[in-house]
C-alpha cells in the first residue's frame, strides 16, 4: 500500500515499519523523486498509514510526502508523486487528498486511468465540503466518505454515487507526530480505512482487476444484502 500524503512518520508504534519513504521536489528547473530524510511535516499521513496497519496489520507500507507542512502542496507535486506510484505497481494507493484546480483534472484522470489498467486500485477520499473536486469523482477510483459507526470494519455502498463507500471517520483514533495519537474526523480517515480492507482482500485474490475488487465491496458491505466484513 502506498500512502501518497505528507510522509509518514517511522517507528511510529500505531504503524510500525514503512518499507521505503520518498519525497518529490519541486524547483525550478524540475520535479524530482527523493529519498525522504523529513519525514511527516503535519501528522496527516502518518493517521492515515495507522490506520491501514490497524486494519491490514501484514501489509508493506510505503510513504510517498507530496504534501508540507500545513496540508499544503502542488498539482504538479501531487501528479508527479501518483505517476511515480503508479510506474513502481503498488497494488493500492490511498490517496485522502485531492485537489479542486481544473488545470490538473484532464492529466489526473488519465493517471487514474492509467492505473486501473495497471491494476493499481487508487483509494480517494471525497472533499469534506460540498465542491467538485479530483481524484475522487473519476469512476476509476474508489470513493470513500465518512459515516458515524465506531465499527473500523463496517463500511457501506452509496446507492447514489458519486461517492460509492463510507467508512468510520468520526472521532476517529489515529496516529500522529511524535509517537502519539490524536483523535480526528473527515473523509481523510475513512478513507484509509477503506484502503486496509481492500489490502486484505488482495492479500487472499491478489490477481482480481479494480472493476472485480470494487464488486467484491459492494457485495461484502454492511449494507449489502448478505454483506459481511
Amino acid at each position: 500500500v502506498c500512502v501518497l500524503d505528507s510522509g509518514v512518520e517511522r517507528d511510529h508504534p500505531l504503524v510500525g515499519p514503512v518499507a521505503r519513504s520518498v519525497a518529490v521536489i519541486r524547483d525550478e528547473e524540475e520535479t524530482r523523486v527523493v529519498e525522504d530524510e523529513e519525514g511527516d511535516l503535519c501528522g496527516h499521513g502518518t493517521a492515515c498509514a495507522g490506520i491501514i496497519r490497524s486494519l491490514a496489520p501484514d501489509c508493506e507500507l510505503t510513504s510517498v510526502r507530496v504534501l508540507g507542512a500545513g496540508y499544503t502542496g502542488g498539482g504538479e507535486v501531487m501528479l508527479a508523486g501518483l505517476a511515480w506510484a503508479i510506474e513502481q505497481g503498488f497494488q493500492i494507493v490511498n490517496m485522502s487528498l485531492s485537489t479542486t484546480r481544473k488545470q490538473y483534472v484532464d492529466r489526473l484522470h488519465e493517471l487514474a486511468d492509467r492505473a486501473y489498467f495497471r491494476r493499481t486500485i487508487l483509494v480517494a477520499s471525497a472533499h469534506n465540503m460540498p465542491v467538485e473536486s479530483f481524484p475522487w469523482r473519476f469512476a476509476s477510483v474508489i470513493s470513500v466518505g465518512s459515516h458515524e459507526d465506531a465499527d473500523p470494519a463496517a463500511f457501506y455502498y452509496n446507492p447514489e454515487p458519486p461517492v460509492e463507500f463510507f467508512a468510520r471517520g468520526l472521532n476517529v483514533e489515529v496516529a500522529w507526530l511524535g509517537g502519539s495519537s490524536l483523535r480526528c474526523t473527515g473523509n481523510s480517515f475513512a478513507t484509509p480505512h477503506v484502503a486496509g480492507i481492500c489490502a486484505l482482500v488482495l492479500g487472499k485474490h491478489p490477481d482480481l482487476t479494480p472493476f472485480q475488487l470494487k464488486s467484491v465491496l459492494h457485495e461484502t458491505a454492511t449494507n449489502a444484502e448478505g454483506g459481511t466484513t
